[in-house]
């Protein structure tokens, strides 16, 4: 079990730090975290990949390297992800612990380069080098295109862009080729600017160091950054019904050799007070372990799915169910999904399936202290709630969690929206 402590050590700069003596090597990341919004979402999603082209004193990919090399190997690398209606874009610093090398400032030197990126970015004439602006454009174009061939993340990601019209959440984290093809040397370096004063940064820090420690290497890499005053982001808007009352579909077609089948709902007014340990059981029940419900009947016993699991974002208050079908049992899929959230709804279920599915989400909860990802993850995430559970305190309250409680989050759920990817004869790459 790990000590942690966050504290705001800047104006809106949040540090998290994770003490930890099992790894043999620490993470830190830096991000700015911004509300997700059309129109600024692909330039949010360059910014860090420009960034990490270069430095002031290590102004190309040659110097930056050499300079990781000098760290012992240390590896730094462009983060981007959306954690309910917020954007956090940045950096993820992978080294050696100082417990393992002969150079005891690793750490410092490390967060020092981390923040160099972060706010003295290499430049020309004033602004972000218009060849480092161009060249991550096209890249961020080319991985906003490949989505389509990774066809259950497309069909997941029409789907929520369907249900959520209208809403944040429906913004793609890195945007649309359309947003991106504008990308210019000139619209990065404005946002990059409104981004670096306006944005809070959220620093996290697994390692074996002392908080006091990070937190001064910290306050020393981003000295200069600017901090003007700025309005608190606008919380993640939480539907509790269906935006149009039945449950709408959305059908399209490409060439696909099995079809992907996504249903998307709203967690209904168990999001007023959420119940996160219930919630999270609830959809271990249904759909998200290989004990639940969609595995087992739909998937198993039924056939009716390559594939089928779901999925809950605890800020946006959706649930989404993925599953790969044969096209000609799409209805009979649909009405076997439906089935089996009923049957949770109706407590439906027996001990055992309650009890494996609790199992399963405290082994994942505890699996946590084996990766820094994990950890990173689960406390940025938490962070981003209010929250200061440790993943052994989430496991805890998870093993208290009922029957009842389980059907009481499940009471109003209801879906929003089908999204049904099918294709002709063509075989899926």
């Amino acid at each position: 079990m790990q000590a942690f402590l966050r504290k705001e050590i800047m104006p809106r700069v949040f540090l998290t730090c994770v003490k930890s003596d099992k790894f043999k090597s620490g993470v830190y990341t830096a991000e700015l975290v911004t509300a997700l919004r059309r129109g600024e979402a692909s330039l949010n999603a360059v910014l860090p990949k420009i960034l990490r082209r270069g430095t002031v004193s290590a102004s190309d990919m040659d110097a930056v390297a050499e300079r990781l090399d000098m760290l012992y190997g240390a590896r730094l690398e462009p983060l981007v992800r959306k954690i309910g209606e917020r954007q956090l874009v940045g950096l993820a610093a992978f080294f050696a612990d100082d417990a393992f090398v002969p150079e005891k400032s690793l750490l410092e030197r490390v967060i020092a380069l981390t923040g160099e990126m972060l706010v003295a970015p290499a430049t020309s004439g004033g602004r972000l080098r218009a060849d480092y602006v161009e060249s991550e454009r096209d890249k961020l174009i080319d991985e906003i295109h490949s989505v389509v061939n990774e066809r259950q993340q497309y069909a997941d990601m029409q789907l929520l862009a369907h249900m959520c019209e209208g809403e944040a959440y429906a913004v793609p984290v890195r945007g649309t080729e359309a947003e991106a093809a504008k990308i210019t040397v000139f619209t990065a370096t404005k946002r990059y600017r409104e981004l670096l004063s306006s944005a809070e940064v959220e620093l996290f820090y697994c390692g074996s160091a002392p908080f006091e420690r990070v937190e001064r290497a910290s306050a020393e890499a981003l000295a200069s950054l600017p901090r003007a005053s700025s309005a608190p982001l606008p919380p993640t808007q939480v539907l509790t019904e269906p935006k149009r009352g039945d449950t709408r579909t959305f059908t399209e077609t490409l060439e696909v050799a099995q079809g992907k089948l996504s249903i998307g709902y709203r967690l209904g007014d168990a999001m007023l007070a959420p119940n996160y340990p219930a919630l999270a059981v609830m959809n271990a029940v249904f759909g998200g372990c290989v004990t639940s419900k969609l595995f087992r009947n739909v998937r198993e016993k039924l056939s009716l799915c390559y594939y089928a699991s779901s999925r809950i974002d605890k800020h946006k208050g959706v649930m989404l169910v993925s599953s790969g079908i044969e096209p000609a049992n799409y209805e009979k899929a649909v009405a076997a999904i439906t089935g089996q959230l009923e049957a949770v709804r109706s407590g439906d279920f027996t001990d055992q399936e309650l009890e494996s599915a609790k199992k399963a989400l405290i082994n994942a909860y505890r699996s946590c202290d084996d990766s820094l990802y994990a950890l990173e993850s689960w406390y940025v995430d938490n962070a981003r709630l209010g929250l200061n559970w440790t993943p052994d305190d989430m496991a805890a309250f998870v093993s208290l969690v009922t029957k009842k409680d389980v059907t009481d989050a499940c009471r109003g759920v209801k879906a929003d929206a089908i999204y049904f990817l099918k294709g002709g004869d063509a075989v899926e790459e």
